[in-house]
């Protein structure tokens, strides 16, 4: 007989992503579809390779504009502690997920205190991460042995870790991006699960379509991003009010010069 497929052992790093999965559909979170016009900060990005041949990360701008839209509006990164107070953290503890092997499950780097961080320190922070993998405080001995502890143990963890605000914000931080465009092109959205932050986003793909400035049609590049936040923590007023700052953020170019 032909053997006509191949297996392989079940990665356990995966078992983190099946944790994950378990407790974000416990929790009552909302998405709104939003699409940002990036033709600024793209045509800026592509310049500056002509120019100088660095690349710009894309993820660093557009992590260096969610960190100051959540400084101006703390309670979308709000956590709640088990006396059922909500804790606003100043720093905006911003998780970003680095792919260090194909097919592999991606690294969770945090950026801290990213709202008081530059847009070129961001960037360099994650060229260096990427470059050098050991230098995250992610990757970490807890990390490696964690998919082998009993699934009894682990809900355990992950029950108190929920309960400690601060303990949290140290082991994930406070809010969680997930780039998922950067492997295709074209529109669209991706719909994540949000297992313990109040606040993740999701950046899709981008695609050129008509847009209007200053009264005339023109093609503008325009970003998708899925914007999921805890129902149980952040209404519709104050998510509103994030999401338009952070618009007016990523379309302005902040921070980049």
């Amino acid at each position: 007989m032909t053997k006509d497929f191949t297996v392989i052992p079940f990665p356990s790093s995966r078992q983190a992503v099946i944790d994950a999965g378990r407790m974000g559909v416990r929790r009552h979170v909302t998405h709104g579809l939003i699409e940002l016009d990036v033709t600024t900060a793209r045509r800026f990005i592509r310049e500056h390779k002509v120019r100088t041949g660095e690349g710009l990360s894309f993820t660093a701008f557009f992590i260096a504009c969610l960190a100051r839209a959540i400084d101006e509006n703390k309670h979308v990164h709000a956590y709640r502690n088990w006396r059922n107070q909500l804790v606003l953290f100043d720093e905006v503890d911003v998780v970003t997920m680095i792919e260090t092997t194909v097919d592999r499950v991606a690294l969770p780097h945090i950026v801290r205190a990213a709202n008081k961080k530059t847009f070129r320190e961001i960037h360099q922070e994650i060229r260096t991460i990427q470059a050098t993998l050991a230098k995250s405080e992610q990757k970490s001995w807890l990390l490696d042995i964690g998919p082998y502890a009993p699934t009894f143990a682990r809900g355990v963890f992950y029950w108190a870790l929920t309960k400690n605000p601060h303990w949290l914000k140290r082991i994930a931080g406070t809010v969680i991006a997930t780039s998922v465009g950067m492997f295709g092109k074209g529109t669209g959205w991706g719909f994540g699960f949000l297992p313990m932050h109040t606040l993740g986003v999701t950046i899709g793909g981008i695609a050129e379509k008509p847009g209007v400035v200053e009264g005339r049609i023109e093609i503008r590049e325009y970003l998708c991003v899925t914007v999921s936040l805890d129902h149980d923590i952040i209404d519709g007023a104050p998510a509103a009010r994030f999401v338009q700052r952070l618009k007016e953020l990523v379309e302005g170019g902040y921070g980049l010069e």
